[in-house]
């Protein structure tokens, strides 16, 4: 059986998921196929650690360093979602691992109507 051959390419996009509980943080190639993924609890922290900033930094660490050394990702286009901790941290961590940043989307889900109104109050 022929060993997996891992495709070289320059550029990538990855998704930040900032939860208040967890930051999970995937690295894809531009037609979305997933390289590289890694999570704050992937990372070994548990508990109410793995929403912190410095959970998020080392789980961005753990997965950049996989998708530059078994792809040669050089730029990234970024999408961050949620309202988590490990945001701006995360953000902070690939611009410090050395990868060419593109471009910062925010894709949070914001509702249009938000939810169903309370049943009217009887006279």
């Amino acid at each position: 059986m022929a060993a997996k051959r891992k495709k070289e390419l320059d550029s990538g996009k990855v998704f930040i998921s900032a939860s208040f509980n967890n930051t999970l943080v995937t690295v894809t190639d531009l037609e979305g196929a997933t390289l590289a993924w890694c999570s704050s609890g992937a990372s070994g922290f548990k508990g109410t650690r793995k929403s912190t900033p410095f959970a998020a930094t080392t789980a961005v660490d753990k997965v950049i360093n996989k998708a530059k050394d078994d792809h040669g990702l050089k730029e990234v286009e970024i999408y961050v979602k949620g309202p988590g901790p490990g945001r701006d941290a995360a953000l902070r961590a690939i611009r410090a691992a050395g990868l060419k940043i593109k471009l910062i989307a925010d894709i949070t889900p914001i509702p249009h109507n938000g939810p169903r109104p309370k049943k009217r109050r009887r006279a």
